[in-house]
């Protein structure tokens, strides 16, 4: 028998598979994808053509409180690497999440700085 914990991170697992069938990320159009762990957010900036990531942000190395303003701040800090490196536009991976609480503060974040997706 499976616990109900492990049960959500197989159904997260599946979310994500059958979002990854249907987005790719490019040079020019890179994938925006978040993931959440316990403790910290991460996101990063993905070319799926080349297998390179781009750019990468986490909260660990923030000093912010608050879970969803640790989120805005690093979707505002990936929004920055981006537009450093002359991306305006991305593809957003949700990685299986549903899109409410960190997940939509991490991409309200990189939409006020700039951002389009």
């Amino acid at each position: 028998m499976i616990g109900k914990t492990k049960q959500k991170e197989i159904g997260r697992k599946i979310r994500h598979k059958r979002i990854r069938a249907k987005i790719s990320g490019t040079k020019k159009c890179p994938r925006l994808s978040v993931f959440r762990s316990n403790r910290y957010i991460y996101a990063q900036l993905i070319d799926d053509e080349n297998g390179n990531t781009i750019a990468q942000s986490s909260s660990q190395s923030l000093k912010t409180k608050g879970k969803k303003n640790v989120a805005t701040m690093v979707g505002k800090d990936i929004a920055k690497k981006a537009i450093d490196k002359k991306i305006k536009k991305v593809v957003f991976d949700r990685g299986g999440y549903i899109f409410t609480g960190v997940i939509k503060a991490v991409a309200e974040g990189a939409r006020e700085d700039g951002l389009i997706f």
